[in-house]
C-alpha cells in the first residue's frame, strides 16, 4: 500500500491540474484569477511551516471547481508545494479518508517535512456544508435537486463569501494542525 507521501510525489502539481482540466476549467481560472488573499497575515505565519499539500479530487467536482483554486493561492503565497491526485483513478487512497463513509471531495491532506499525514481538509467549509444540506433536506423532487446544485455551482464562481467561508475555514483548520504540530 502506497504511503500518502508516495501519492505526493506521483502527483500532478496544481498548476499542471488545472492546465489539463476537460471540465469546470473556465470556471475554476475564473476563480483563480478574481480570488484574493487577505492581508490577514496567514500566508506570512504559514510560510514560517514546512508542509506539503495533498489534494484528492476530480475536475467535474463542483466544489472542487471553487475550493481547489483558493487553496492554490493559499500554497503559492505561502511557498508551500501543492499536488492533487485523481479520486477515481485509484480509489485506495480516498478509502483512507472518507466523509460519513463516503467518498466526498475535495479531501486536502497536510503532510509534514518526513512525508506523515499531520492533518486533513474538506469536503467544505461548514458554511457551504449547511448550503448543501439544505438542499439534500429540502423537499425537492429529484430534478429541483439537480437545478439547486447547478444553481449553487453558478453561486460558488460568483459568491465571494462562499470564498472566504472556505479560505477561513481552511486557514483555522492550518493554524490548529500546526498549534498541535508544535506540541
Amino acid at each position: 500500500m502506497k504511503t500518502e507521501q508516495q501519492y505526493f510525489e506521483e502527483g500532478l502539481s496544481i498548476q499542471q491540474y488545472m492546465n489539463d482540466m476537460s471540465t469546470l476549467k473556465a470556471e475554476s481560472f475564473s476563480i483563480y484569477e478574481r480570488f484574493t488573499l487577505p492581508a490577514d497575515g496567514f500566508s506570512t505565519e504559514l510560510e514560517k511551516h514546512q508542509l506539503q499539500f495533498l489534494v484528492i479530487t476530480e475536475d467535474w467536482c463542483g466544489d472542487a471547481m471553487v475550493i481547489n483554486p483558493i487553496i492554490r493561492k493559499i500554497a503559492e503565497e505561502s511557498n508551500h508545494e501543492m499536488k492533487v491526485v485523481s479520486r477515481d483513478k485509484d480509489t485506495d487512497l480516498i478509502d483512507r479518508h472518507l466523509t460519513n463513509n463516503g467518498r466526498a471531495i475535495p479531501i486536502v491532506l497536510f503532510l509534514n517535512t518526513q512525508g506523515e499525514l499531520i492533518g486533513r481538509w474538506g469536503p467544505r467549509a461548514p458554511e457551504v456544508q449547511a448550503i448543501v444540506d439544505g438542499i439534500r433536506e429540502g423537499n425537492l423532487s429529484e430534478e429541483e435537486q439537480r437545478e439547486a446544485i447547478m444553481d449553487l455551482r453558478k453561486r460558488y464562481t460568483k459568491d465571494e463569501k462562499i470564498w472566504f467561508y472556505i479560505y477561513n475555514s481552511f486557514k483555522e483548520a492550518l493554524l490548529n494542525i500546526i498549534k498541535l504540530e508544535k506540541g
